[in-house]
């Protein structure tokens, strides 16, 4: 696997609730800082929700990395139905994209979160550069993390409908 090749990871999760509640949760950006393993804030920088060209800074911690900011665009919005950021790299090109997709499901909600990695220049380039014979090991220990913290996001908002009394499924 090559950094140049985009390299994607996504997760899907059945989610027992009505599309426009499982929306109202992917929209809340702060939300991840709950479940993710390394988000640990989130501020706003333009605006106040999820809407095309807002922008919102993401504290982050890893063990291995230490800390740093990341820069993050809204770059798609369909109203209950998928939104895109693009996580800015130094030279002010997408290092990576996310997203949040919601489909309506005979057993409630069907909710997917995916990330690409690239094509712009990002910290793991840096650590491909210093060892480039282990492009794809380090590409795929990352994206074993990002997995963990999709998997981790899809969990916690499964779990905070579940704990709803009055969480509609559609019939």
């Amino acid at each position: 696997m090559r950094y140049r090749d985009a390299p994607t990871v996504q997760e899907t999760a059945v989610i027992a609730a009505a599309p426009e509640r499982v929306w109202e949760l992917v929209i809340d950006v702060m939300l991840s800082v709950r479940f993710s393993p390394e988000l640990t804030a989130i501020e706003w920088l333009d605006g106040d929700r999820v809407a095309v060209g807002n922008r919102f800074r993401g504290h982050n911690a890893h063990p291995a990395i230490g800390q740093w900011t990341t820069e993050s665009v809204v770059v798609e919005v369909e109203d209950g139905r998928r939104w895109v950021w693009a996580v800015l790299g130094t030279d002010g090109h997408p290092a990576a994209t996310w997203g949040f997709e919601v489909e309506p499901d005979r057993n409630g909600t069907l909710l997917r979160q995916w990330g690409r990695i690239g094509p712009a220049p990002s910290g793991l380039s840096l650590a491909i550069e210093q060892m480039p014979e282990k492009e794809g090991r380090i590409i795929d220990n990352r994206l074993a993390e990002w997995r963990a913290g999709i998997l981790a996001n899809l969990r916690g908002i499964s779990e905070i409908v579940a704990a709803e009394p009055n969480s509609p499924i559609p019939d």
